[in-house]
């Protein structure tokens, strides 16, 4: 979904960056890869990178690039070796094109290139609202996935929307009207993933007092969508890397195997392949939920989206109709901050920001920009706890007036857990 006013505004052409990359010296010289706009490339040693060598020192997952609107992005995924720049080690860096990069006794070369094409709007995904180009690319990405029969994994930065480009993929899929089950891996206890991913029988461990169908059983047909699969225990990984191999699991104290017929999707906001590298993530799991690989841009790289994603939770949280009083002063003072909480946060502000004013949703400016002098500072820790709790407090109390003092639809609407919340509300009076 966009803005159509945003639309309107946009240039009617954008500018594609495209990386071409050489082995200038090293075994596997004269290999090359070319890298298409909005992508990124992986070089290393494991048949699944983009650029595969044979060179002994460098890692499965050594370095990724990807074209950047200053240069070059240039991230080491936690190599053993080091991936250098001239004879600076980097582990984040933007460099020129023509840089020359060393990776044990290998060296290559990247060079970029841009080209004009005429602007296109971007395809209409479920529940993805944007105006940029980043995003536009990524809603590219998701329809040509939804036919993509292998598993996905979608990374991103923690409240950029994992889920929705999973939604995303699952709705434009021939899976769609099927169940889409969601299992965060990151909010279980290690001794209960198993049984939440398949299930378990009567009697299977103390307290299982019923049968209990897990989320790939629910989900048979659909698409399962593995939340911060990051947080996968390693004791857990080799079961589910089983039942992807074999597309057939078995409850806790079950005795037979159930075959299922399910789309996987999986999340997280950490880089799987430095953990591949450091061995907290087995190489094996990774290739099999890997299948297609998409990046959700975090918000700071997309600011054109700003104006529209306020809109669009203005409306959402108002119930549509008129445009809100105090939104033009709202879009103002958001589209200046960088969001490091990204969409999750800002939906979060804009909600503070109706209900409470402004004020509330920025930080408050000292009288002639400075403090009193008769006025004792006070203690950075007691002002900040101070703070927090001010926020907390009208913030769950609106929160919980929006939606009629439900508290698992306002977590859910919220992206908290509801014992968080309900803890909130008693530390503040409110339940």
């Amino acid at each position: 979904m966009t803005d159509e006013r945003t639309q309107r505004a946009l240039k009617q052409t954008e500018t594609v960056h495209q990386l071409s990359i050489v082995v200038a010296r090293g075994s596997d010289a004269g290999k090359t890869v070319d890298v298409e706009a909005g992508a990124s490339a992986q070089v290393g040693t494991s048949a699944d990178c983009d650029l595969v060598l044979v060179d002994p020192k460098v890692s499965r997952y050594h370095f990724e690039l990807a074209p950047a609107e200053e240069g070059i992005s240039v991230r080491d995924l936690g190599s053993l070796n080091g991936t250098f720049v001239g004879k600076t080690r980097v582990r984040d860096a933007i460099v020129a094109k023509g840089a020359q990069i060393m990776v044990g006794d290998t060296m290559l070369v990247v060079d970029a290139v841009q080209a004009a094409r005429p602007h296109e709007e971007g395809p209409v995904i479920a529940g993805l609202v944007y105006a940029s180009p980043r995003m536009r690319e990524l809603a590219r990405s998701i329809e040509r996935l939804s036919s993509f029969p292998g598993a996905v994994l979608v990374q991103g930065e923690t409240g950029t929307g994992k889920e929705l480009v999973a939604n995303g993929i699952h709705e434009a899929s021939a899976r769609k009207g099927r169940p889409l089950v969601i299992l965060d891996c990151g909010a279980l206890p290690s001794t209960l993933v198993a049984s939440e991913l398949f299930g378990h029988e009567r009697g299977a461990f103390t307290g299982a007092d019923r049968r209990m169908l897990g989320a790939f059983e629910r989900a048979d047909g659909g698409t399962i969508f593995l939340d911060e699969i990051g947080e996968l225990p390693i004791a857990v990984q080799p079961a589910l890397l089983g039942v992807l191999q074999r597309k057939k699991i078995r409850r806790l104290g079950g005795d037979r195997d159930i075959a299922i017929d399910v789309r996987v999707i999986s999340a997280t906001h950490r880089d799987l392949r430095a953990r591949v590298n450091d061995g907290s993530f087995r190489e094996d799991l990774y290739y099999r939920i890997a299948g297609a690989r998409v990046v959700v841009p975090p918000l700071r790289e997309r600011p054109e989206d700003i104006p529209v994603l306020v809109r669009h939770f203005a409306s959402e949280i108002t119930g549509g109709g008129d445009e809100p009083d105090g939104l033009a002063d709202i879009l103002r003072a958001f589209s200046r901050q960088s969001w490091p909480g990204n969409v999750r946060e800002l939906r979060n502000a804009v909600e503070r920001a109706l209900f409470e004013g402004l004020a509330t949703a920025e930080p408050e400016a000292s009288p002639a920009g400075g403090a009193l002098e008769d006025e004792p500072t006070p203690r950075y820790r007691d002002a900040r706890a101070n703070a927090v709790a001010r926020f907390e407090e009208s913030y769950v109390r609106a929160l919980m007036l929006r939606w009629s003092g439900n508290a698992s639809e306002a977590a859910r609407r919220a992206g908290m857990d509801r014992p968080y919340l309900l803890t909130l509300l008693k530390k503040h009076g409110l339940r």
